[in-house]
């Protein structure tokens, strides 16, 4: 029998939590409303991981469980989805952000402007929440460069951190900054907060530049090279997530595996001494309570792009192709 909804004050929203005793986590003893507590525990770094911006909700309505899978485009059966537009019967409080996709199609997504939003997704079974990396005021302008380090199959994280630390040390070189976070997995994200004077294919380019700069840093460990078979290196910097609709799993979003482990926002001096199953829902709120957001920097001074721009210039890199 299904145990009966709550309402939680979230603000000045109450939020319906339906079935909150539902597991999430089984092999965690987890419930959806542990799921939610995690989140208000987390809640003002969450909330600048996402507000304002369109956001596609990763939707595990069930919760994780083995043998649990997620419907993609070629097969739509699954136990959980992705959801890009704004669900049907969303309060009216709950923001969203007009984007166009690649394909010219358009769509109304949603773009938290509160906590409340946030927990009313979690109560629709949202773990990871897949922020743009634009504000709903202007859709077309990136203002963050985000910095994928993707380790190839069977690459640890200690791989991943060597070429994090060279990232670092030429965003310094070029007076920009870099704020660090786990992906939940094995790699790492590094965000550059932006003015948003440059298109998606400026942004593009500029990773790429960078991408390039550190295979030639290390050229034992970093690679460009997009197609997967013919990398022989094994971190790829993957300057496509700067694409219209290619996003990345926010700060603070949980990993759909029975772990329940998060994407966590780091300062650069402890990236030596943390490994990504540090940070889960029952780890985190403790740290953030401690430490606050290391990722705070992000609401702060936005930089220029130029410096990577004229790097790409000298290079003759053009934008990539959207893959």
């Amino acid at each position: 029998m299904a145990t009966a909804a709550e309402e939680i004050q979230v603000g000045q929203r109450l939020v319906r939590v339906s079935s909150p005793d539902k597991p999430y986590f089984p092999q965690r003893g987890l419930s959806k409303l542990d799921v939610v507590r995690y989140f208000l525990a987390v809640g003002d770094g969450i909330l600048r991981a996402l507000r304002d911006r369109p956001t596609m909700l990763e939707r595990w309505p069930r919760g994780v469980f083995e043998g649990a899978t997620i419907a993609t485009r070629q097969d739509n059966r699954g136990d959980a989805f992705y959801q890009k537009r704004v669900p049907a019967g969303a309060p009216d409080w709950v923001g969203t952000a007009h984007i166009t996709f690649p394909s010219g199609r358009t769509a109304d997504e949603v773009a938290p402007g509160e906590l409340a939003v946030v927990i009313w997704a979690v109560n629709l079974g949202t773990l990871r929440f897949h922020p743009w990396p634009v504000n709903r005021a202007d859709v077309e302008r990136p203002d963050q460069l985000r910095i994928d380090l993707d380790p190839m199959p069977g690459v640890g994280f200690d791989q991943v951190v060597p070429v994090a630390h060279e990232v670092h040390g030429f965003l310094d070189e070029l007076g920009l900054a870099g704020y660090p976070k786990t992906t939940g997995g094995r790699g790492l994200h590094v965000y550059v907060p932006i003015e948003p004077r440059w298109s998606f294919g400026d942004c593009r380019r500029a990773v790429l530049a960078l991408g390039r700069e550190m295979q030639r840093r290390r050229p034992d460990l970093v690679t460009t090279t997009w197609w997967r078979d013919q990398r022989d290196r094994p971190v790829f910097v993957d300057y496509n997530q700067m694409a219209r609709d290619h996003t990345m799993t926010s700060a603070y979003s949980i990993r759909p595996t029975p772990a329940a482990l998060v994407s966590a926002p780091l300062d650069w001096a402890e990236l030596d001494d943390v490994r990504p199953e540090d940070f889960d829902v029952t780890t985190m709120p403790g740290r953030f309570a401690d430490r606050g957001d290391p990722h705070a920097g992000l609401d702060g001074r936005r930089f220029s792009l130029d410096p990577l721009l004229e790097l790409a210039d000298r290079e003759g890199l053009a934008a990539p192709p959207e893959r």
